[in-house]
Formats: structure tokens, C-alpha cells, sequence
């Protein structure tokens, strides 16, 4: 059996990719390509423990050439023999529709970031502390600080590029948007100055140190508010 684990909820897709290794015996795990030869010898070969082979495969369509000859042989490998095993894929994205259809009836796992969370993200402007943080606490109902957190540093990195736009430092995740997100994006950062974004930008990776080396004086989601009461 095949499984998908994709999405832009990285921490619930996450979550779900370790309980399912956490489940079985002797589990292979490998990131970006596994090889024909060791793929063959994981699912023909006869296990000491069990006859259950569990593959999981990190990265696998982020970090190959999905037209390569090699990977070409994996995928159709995989396609004939799955019956043999129960392979997991994850990626740290939501998967385009073109790479899900390489393999044969797979079973998705899509993890979906929650629509609360961009309602919460297209509040932020200055003056409007208090409904940007009835809207963040409402994301909370439904994901994790931390999810929000990473979305909060994606949404300013964006809109302090956006305002820089011309700038040879532009990020290259700009060119990536749909005409309608960078429109939305613009008309937010239109709301701030230059000097306010950077500022902004500043305070959430001094949050983010804080809080991986264990500095910080009170739980992340009150980091937060004092943030949204600082714009």
C-alpha cells in the first residue's frame, strides 16, 4: 500500500508521519531517493522479526528529478510490487496533482493549514490589535502556536519583500505567488513602512532564538500578543 502524507500543515503532517512509524516493528526510513537495489532487498528479502516491510521515504518528490531514468525505475517498481509492502511518503508541501498520479491509486493524507489561521494573518495592520488577536486566539482553537508562529515569520518575510521588491535581495518564494496573493500582499504592505516591517521582522526571529534556546520568558502564543500589541 502506498500513503501520501503532504500538505502545508507541516506540524499535524508531521505528527501523523512519526505515530505511523511508531506503530511498527523495524521500520526503514530513508530521505530523498531509495535505490532499486535496496528497495528490492527491503521488500523481497525475509525480515528477522517480521514479515511486515514499513518504508518511509522523506523528500522523495522535492529532492529528485522525477523524469530521471532511476527514479523512473522506483516509481514503477513501487507500482507493480506494492502489495509486497506499505511505503509512506512525506513532504513538507501540498503536492501538485502531476506527482500524485505517478503512482497508482495512492492513499492522501492531506494536511491543510486552517482557513482561521489566513484570516488571522491578512488582519495584521497597525491599529487593529484587537481584532488581529481575537483572530489569533480563534486559530489557536484548531492548531498548534507553533504553526501559527511559522506562518506569522512566512507572512512578513513575504510582505518586507514584496515592499522590496526591486531589491536584488528579493526572496525568490515572491516569484512563486499568484497574481491574486501578491495583490493581497502589496495592499497589506502598503499598510507599514519599510522600517516598521524590518522591525517587525526583527522581533519575531529574536522570538524564535528565544524560544529554541529556551529564553524566553513566557509561552509563545503571549510572545505573540505582545507583538500584535506592538504594531
Amino acid at each position: 500500500m502506498i500513503t501520501i502524507i503532504h500538505g502545508d500543515d507541516i506540524v499535524l503532517s508531521r505528527n501523523y508521519l512519526q505515530e505511523q512509524k511508531h506503530k511498527v516493528l523495524s521500520p526503514y526510513v530513508f530521505d530523498g531517493l531509495i535505490d532499486i537495489t535496496t528497495l528490492i532487498q527491503i521488500t523481497q528479502g525475509v525480515g528477522l522479526f517480521t514479515s511486515e516491510k514499513n518504508i518511509f521515504v522523506e523528500n522523495f518528490f522535492s529532492k529528485n528529478k522525477l523524469g530521471n531514468l532511476e527514479v523512473k525505475s522506483v516509481i514503477d517498481y513501487i507500482n507493480k510490487n506494492e502489495s509486497l509492502f506499505n511505503l509512506f511518503f512525506w513532504e513538507a508541501k501540498e503536492l501538485q496533482k502531476r506527482s500524485i498520479a505517478l503512482f497508482t491509486n495512492p492513499s492522501l493524507k492531506n494536511f491543510k493549514i486552517p482557513q482561521a489561521i489566513f484570516l488571522f494573518l491578512d488582519s495584521i495592520r497597525p491599529k487593529n490589535f484587537k481584532n488581529s488577536t481575537i483572530l489569533f486566539h480563534n486559530a489557536l482553537k484548531n492548531t498548534l502556536e507553533e504553526l501559527v508562529f511559522f506562518m506569522l515569520q512566512r507572512q512578513f518575510r513575504l510582505l518586507l519583500a514584496v515592499s522590496e521588491e526591486n531589491s536584488k535581495d528579493s526572496i525568490d518564494e515572491i516569484t512563486r505567488l499568484a497574481p491574486w496573493q501578491k495583490g493581497k500582499l502589496l495592499k497589506q504592505a502598503a499598510l507599514f513602512s519599510s522600517d516598521k516591517l524590518l522591525a517587525i521582522h526583527k522581533k519575531l526571529y529574536k522570538i524564535e532564538v528565544a524560544q529554541k534556546t529556551g529564553n524566553l520568558p513566557y509561552s509563545l502564543t503571549v510572545a505573540i500578543d505582545f507583538l500584535l500589541l506592538s504594531i
